[in-house]
């Protein structure tokens, strides 16, 4: 059965954007960005919200025809291009996505048992919302997370409150040379 892995970068203060969605202090080096396209090719699709969506629709659908991008990155948007998108959104229409995409307009468990159960790699999950929404359903089966290292002070929280411990068992780390640090974890 396939799992479904919230993949997420964040501060060391825990906030995965600043204010005003700033993402600015990531620090996705070419040695990062190639374990990404690692990560992201073995992976079955992508669960995303409608805002991380657009933000990538923006830039990778065409970002290998652009000469002065890297080769890493060039890989990366044939990655996008071909992996299945689950657009979780209530304001999109389908006409608005492209590149793979299906909408799906709420998190119902028993459809992402469904998601699980089918043929395929793992299921990445994106997104603020669609994160906090997933947890709140207790539908994460294992965590991801990119420690990035600086505190920006306020934004908005990886995990939204929520009660009651979640124990988690630890499945590895890695340290990036940009000093970024990858924490896995998995449900027991």
């Amino acid at each position: 059965m396939r799992k479904i892995v919230l993949m997420m970068s964040t501060s060391l203060d825990g906030f995965i954007e600043g204010p005003g969605r700033d993402i600015g202090w990531h620090l996705v080096d070419e040695e990062l960005h190639r374990h990404f396209n690692e990560e992201l090719r073995a992976m079955g699709g992508m669960l995303n919200g409608r805002v991380i969506y657009e933000l990538m629709a923006a830039f990778w659908p065409t970002a290998d025809q652009d000469p002065e991008v890297p080769e890493w990155m060039a890989e990366f948007a044939g990655i996008w291009r071909d992996l299945p998108k689950y657009v979780y959104s209530r304001t999109l229409d389908q006409a608005d996505l492209g590149w793979n995409s299906v909408l799906v307009r709420d998190v119902v468990p028993s459809e992402v048992a469904a998601l699980k159960a089918a043929p395929g790699g793992d299921l990445t999950l994106g997104g603020a919302d669609l994160a906090a929404s997933f947890l709140r359903h207790d539908l994460v089966d294992a965590y991801r997370i990119y420690v990035h290292p600086v505190r920006i002070g306020r934004g908005t929280p990886l995990f939204p409150p929520f009660a009651g411990p979640a124990p988690l068992r630890l499945a590895g780390t890695r340290s990036f040379g940009n000093g970024v640090v990858r924490l896995s974890y998995e449900r027991p």
